[in-house]
């Protein structure tokens, strides 16, 4: 819990919002067709200005195939004004296990298997994910509360 003082607000530095993105593994995309928005969490890894992460195919897909921009969001809240939250804005990339994108695949593979090594495997927790993408950090902001000092 958070001291009784009056909160500050300030934003972050690019690097601190990296260090949050690359601390954490869920955060939530935000996307929207026509007058329609939605937001679902999701599982990610964060590396070198890249969002990496999988989902099923399903509605979501066919959305984003649409229109491939969309905001990501993460955060870590300790108490009701002690928190920080970063927001990523830009484009989702189907990545392919075949073609131009093959690398960043396997890479992406490779990445969350730091995260949870079954992924994609025999023993993997959410079999049916097995779409992998990535999205680019264009846009990054966040913010934080504190009332310490």
């Amino acid at each position: 819990m958070a001291s009784g003082g009056s909160p500050s607000f300030r934003e972050l530095t690019r690097e601190e919002c990296d260090t949050l993105l690359a601390r954490n593994h869920v955060g939530r995309i935000a996307f929207s067709y026509h007058d329609h928005v939605d937001i679902e969490p999701i599982n990610y890894v964060y590396e070198d200005g890249w969002i990496y992460g999988r989902t099923s195919d399903g509605t979501k897909l066919r959305t984003l195939a649409h229109n491939r921009w969309l905001a990501f969001e993460t955060d870590e809240v300790r108490a009701l004004f002690d928190w920080q939250s970063v927001v990523v804005k830009g484009a989702l990339y189907i990545l392919e296990a075949a073609g131009a994108r093959s690398e960043a695949h396997d890479h992406a593979i490779e990445l969350m298997r730091r995260v949870h090594a079954e992924i994609l495997t025999q023993g993997d927790p959410a079999p049916h994910r097995t779409v992998i993408f990535r999205i680019h950090a264009d846009q990054v902001t966040g913010r934080a509360a504190s009332t310490h000092g």
